[in-house]
């Protein structure tokens, strides 16, 4: 059974409310909250009602103001919760420690195969304590992360990456054009990055160039977005180029800004 409850206002209160009925549902696998301002109380009770449930499979929590403590409860559940494939936290301020305690979860917790956390406000530390996780957990296969100086760390377990609305910017595009010129193909490496999202990411014509000059070398990309993006006339050329050198990718999707003629 699905149910989809987002953007209806549902508050703490309401949250609290669905968080009782979870201790004792037996038919619910999705819960769709997105958008219902439920904050770190709500959170923290949905997360006491994933240590008992059974059932749900996949949590939609983005855009709800959660916040570090929320995170945290979230992150206990996961330590105990055998059952949730699917956690979405997009646009929450999650910050750095709340990247830590999932992080740390994710050393423990062998069945969450997806978890989206675009746009959840951490930096460098936050980012590192979730790759270290990935290096420990060879079961969630997809991490949706906010930009990151160490993602070369674990490219090997990624296969998509959604960075969308993320204020990279060159900085970020050129620490991401290092990691794909590491992602390389070899028969040890079962599972590599083909999809990037870096849509509306402030990236100018040096990301841009930064990028192409790593797609010269990477030979398991299929899928790039640019969407809404400064690259300008100097980056389109450059990302041009090295399509003519990337004879290895069949299919490429790159799709570029309105402004690359700015």
């Amino acid at each position: 059974m699905t149910l989809y409850l987002s953007w209806n206002k549902i508050g703490a209160k309401g949250a609290q409310h669905l968080a009782n009925a979870l201790h004792i549902n037996k038919t619910i696998t999705t819960l769709d909250l997105k958008g219902n301002t439920i904050g770190h109380q709500g959170a923290e009770d949905l997360a006491n009602a994933l240590q008992v449930n059974k059932t749900l499979t996949t949590l939609e929590l983005g855009g709800n103001e959660i916040g570090t403590k929320g995170a945290q409860a979230l992150a206990n559940a996961l330590r105990i919760n055998k059952t949730l494939t699917s956690l979405n936290l997009y646009s929450n301020a999650i910050g750095d420690q709340g990247a830590e305690d999932l992080g740390n979860a994710l050393q423990i917790n062998e069945t969450l195969t997806t978890l989206t956390l675009y746009g959840i406000q951490i930096g460098a530390k936050g980012a590192q304590d979730l790759g270290n996780a990935l290096q420990i957990n060879e079961v969630t296969k997809i991490l949706v992360l906010p930009p990151l100086q160490v993602i070369s760390s674990f490219t090997q377990t990624l296969t998509t990456l959604d960075l969308a609305f993320n204020q990279i910017s060159d900085e970020g595009a050129q620490d991401l054009a290092y990691a794909l010129q590491i992602n390389k193909v070899t028969p040890s490496f079962t599972q590599t990055l083909t999809t990037l999202d870096l849509a509306v990411n402030d990236i100018g014509g040096q990301g841009a160039q930064d990028l192409g000059n790593a797609l010269q070398i990477n030979k398991t990309l299929t899928t790039l977005y640019l969407v809404t993006n400064e690259i300008g006339d100097e980056g389109a050329q450059v990302l041009a180029n090295a399509l003519q050198f990337n004879k290895v990718t069949t299919i490429f999707v790159l799709v570029l800004s309105l402004h690359v003629t700015s």
